[in-house]
């Protein structure tokens, strides 16, 4: 069960912001926010959800950006109660997060549902890589590494191949290629058999640390 004590007091339109972060899986900017939630991640707000380790502030751009950090993303799973004072809608909102979490628990994790998954026959809208140049190399990195498409590729072997892109570079791109139909980034199922190479080359989207990469069996 999850450990509601962990979860610190946050107004409804902080709550608000963590749930769209979470669902979007990605950075939004306060532009992007202000269209998909109705406000902006400013002033107070901003300053508490970042002092309390629940939001990443990119503030060398404008407009500001914000990213779910892991803290947050286990946070806004774990809310039960509706913040103080608040409306029907987030009321209503805190009972639809208490049911996503007993219906995902034991199947996957929140990171990899909002990451990847669509309403059975709907087909995710194809997202475009950051860099094609790079997604590219992803891609020939893989092939070079497996005979067939679909089988599993360690991501340790992926970065020994293309170790000259800085990390943080890299990681965006396969977060982004993660999103379409022929790509699978996954955990290994038995963590204890993986070395100390593979632990550091996981991928964490969200709060999950993903270990091989499958191209082409959408």
């Amino acid at each position: 069960m999850p450990n509601t004590e962990d979860v610190p007091a946050l107004t409804g339109n902080q709550l608000l912001a963590l749930v769209v972060l979470m669902a979007e899986a990605r950075s939004l900017n306060n532009t992007e926010l202000k269209e998909l939630a109705g406000f902006a991640l400013t002033g107070a707000d901003n300053q508490k959800l970042v002092s309390l380790g629940l939001v990443d502030t990119d503030r060398t751009q404008r407009p500001f950006a914000h990213d779910l950090t892991e803290r947050g993303w286990a946070v806004v799973q774990q809310v039960r109660t509706p913040p103080a004072r608040s409306g029907s809608a987030v009321r209503s909102l805190v009972t639809l997060l208490s049911n996503i979490d007993r219906a995902l628990r034991g199947r996957t994790s929140h990171a990899m549902f909002f990451t990847r998954t669509a309403p059975a026959g709907v087909e995710l809208e194809p997202v475009a890589p950051q860099d094609d140049d790079l997604e590219t190399r992803v891609r020939l990195a893989y092939d070079k590494r497996t005979p067939a498409p679909g089988e599993w590729v360690s991501l340790a072997d992926i970065r020994d191949s293309l170790s000259g892109v800085e990390r943080s570079t890299l990681d965006a791109t396969l977060r982004v290629m993660a999103r379409q139909r022929d790509v699978r980034i996954i955990p290994m199922a038995n963590v204890k058999a993986l070395d100390d190479r593979e632990r550091a080359a996981a991928l964490h989207i969200g709060d999950e640390p993903n270990h091989v990469l499958s191209i082409g069996a959408a």
